[in-house]
């Protein structure tokens, strides 16, 4: 298929289903611990507006979970069926971490979702913010166990290599591995800004819309003053990663910088705009900030680091992606910090409702918190190219043995089959949110009563009856 190798192909696909999958845990861990505010202030409050937009979310999130779940699924087969040598060589160590995040996560959020979603009328109001809270927990804990095994891939330690397997002999060093820490908070805090973003989105496009009422305010404040918190907290996070990755993975910065060779005494220059070119071995058209790039990385203004000429080439990551979904990630960070402070100025001004190009920029801004996720995990996993257990095992050493033929089929099936299914959930949470938040009477809250028609309690059941999947 249009002349790709078959790992090529595998890499896609695997690039192609995680990409779908990434976003609704993003949402889900974010709108998890929203829910947990909006109940916990509506217990501390007795403020109506916060029970009706839990209602509202809570309805978002349960169609967003039931799609995490799915696409999750087949992301686990994938490893069996198109990386079968990596499964079987690193397994010791995947495996395990990976059932981790089954038996407690999953089952933990699994558990309280059904009480959270439809308890109401059947348990206090004590125990049903405790069902929520584990459910917000449950997503915290499953992100724990799945960067866990992720960052071991990237930064391995705490085994041995045994008859050509990896053996787990210090499981602490396995899961505390260098890069966890810091790409634990990253995703976090990523999560919760993507949210933040989605929700003030929403609000800015229903007040833009004409429809102005307490709740649309209330959330459109909170998803505010979210993003001015946590905005430039995500970039000192991503700052200390990125010195982390300079200790343990430098061939992934130089790609990211596009920076090919050191001067002798002279600092790293910033490269602001350029194609980097792997064949040529230079980066083309370059606009550079001198010295920049040293400050940055070394937090000096003469400091270096290694340069892509000191790897061989076929230990180079490719350059030309990971230089842009970089710059990517980072121009959309810099994008949501101003985002931040602009709202802090129209509060300030007592117009954050009213005026119109502060709510423009609002909801053009909705999608970018997970277009900057997706820019970073690409930026991660491509980075860590040629590697799939980065300096331990190679990428093309793990890919199972299967035709190009079968890939680019099975490729062409996953196409077709995420964008029809996934659409149409995606399209059916838009229109949820679409919809606002409505003040609602105890028995719509509840989802019983006399005279009310009761469904299975399933995570769908959350959703209204009266918006259409297909038609809206």
């Amino acid at each position: 298929m249009f002349g790709l190798t078959a790992l090529e192909l595998a890499r896609i696909q695997f690039g192609f289903t995680v990409s779908f999958h990434i976003v609704f845990p993003a949402i889900t861990i974010g709108l998890a611990s929203y829910l947990v505010v909006l109940e916990g202030l509506w217990l501390l409050r007795k403020d109506a507006v916060y029970r009706d937009l839990y209602r509202h979310w809570s309805a978002i999130f349960a169609v967003n979970f039931a799609m995490g779940v799915v696409s999750g699924l087949v992301m686990a087969y994938e490893f069996g069926t198109n990386w079968s040598f990596f499964s079987a060589f690193a397994g010791p160590v995947t495996g395990p971490l990976l059932a981790y995040e089954v038996l407690t996560a999953f089952f933990l959020e699994a558990g309280f979702l059904g009480v959270a979603l439809f308890g109401w009328n059947k348990i206090g109001p004590g125990l049903h913010f405790f069902a929520t809270a584990m459910v917000a927990l449950g997503t915290l804990i499953s992100a724990t166990w799945i960067l866990a095994s992720n960052s071991w891939m990237q930064t391995p330690q705490g085994f041995e290599i045994i008859d050509g397997r990896v053996v787990p002999t210090d499981w602490l060093k396995v899961i505390f591995n260098p890069s966890f820490p810091y790409r634990l908070a990253h995703m976090t805090l990523a999560a919760f800004l993507s949210t933040a973003l989605f929700v003030g989105a929403s609000g800015a496009w229903h007040l833009l819309r004409g429809n102005d009422n307490p709740r649309v305010r209330k959330m459109f404040s909170m998803a505010m003053w979210m993003v001015v918190f946590v905005a430039p907290i995500q970039i000192v996070v991503g700052d200390a990663h990125g010195l982390n990755t300079l200790s343990h993975q430098p061939a992934k910065i130089a790609a990211m910088e596009g920076h090919w060779r050191n001067e002798p005494g002279a600092g790293v220059p910033l490269i602001l705009f350029g194609i980097p070119d792997m064949a040529a071995e230079e980066t083309k058209y370059a606009i550079e900030i001198p010295r920049l790039g040293s400050l940055v990385l070394t937090h000096s203004l003469d400091g270096q680091f290694k340069g892509l000429f000191e790897f061989e080439p076929r230990d180079r990551p490719n350059s030309l992606i990971l230089f842009w979904s970089f710059r990517i990630m980072v121009g959309l960070g810099l994008l949501m910090l101003l985002l931040g402070l602009v709202g802090l100025f129209v509060r300030w001004r007592q117009r954050l409702f009213s005026d119109r190009l502060f709510l423009r920029f609002a909801a053009l801004m909705g999608p970018s918190g997970l277009t900057a996720l997706l820019a970073g995990w690409y930026t991660t996993e491509i980075g860590r190219q040629p590697w799939v257990v980065y300096g331990v095992m190679r990428t093309e050493d793990a890919v199972s043995n299967h035709s190009a033929l079968a890939l680019s089929t099975t490729l062409v099936v996953f196409v077709v089959v995420y964008f029809t299914v996934f659409g149409l959930g995606i399209g059916y949470m838009l229109r949820l949110v679409g919809k606002g938040p409505l003040e609602a009477n105890s028995l719509e809250l509840h989802g019983g009563g006399s005279g009310k028609t009761m469904r299975p309690a399933r995570p769908l059941s959350a959703a209204p009856d009266d918006v259409d999947p297909i038609s809206g």
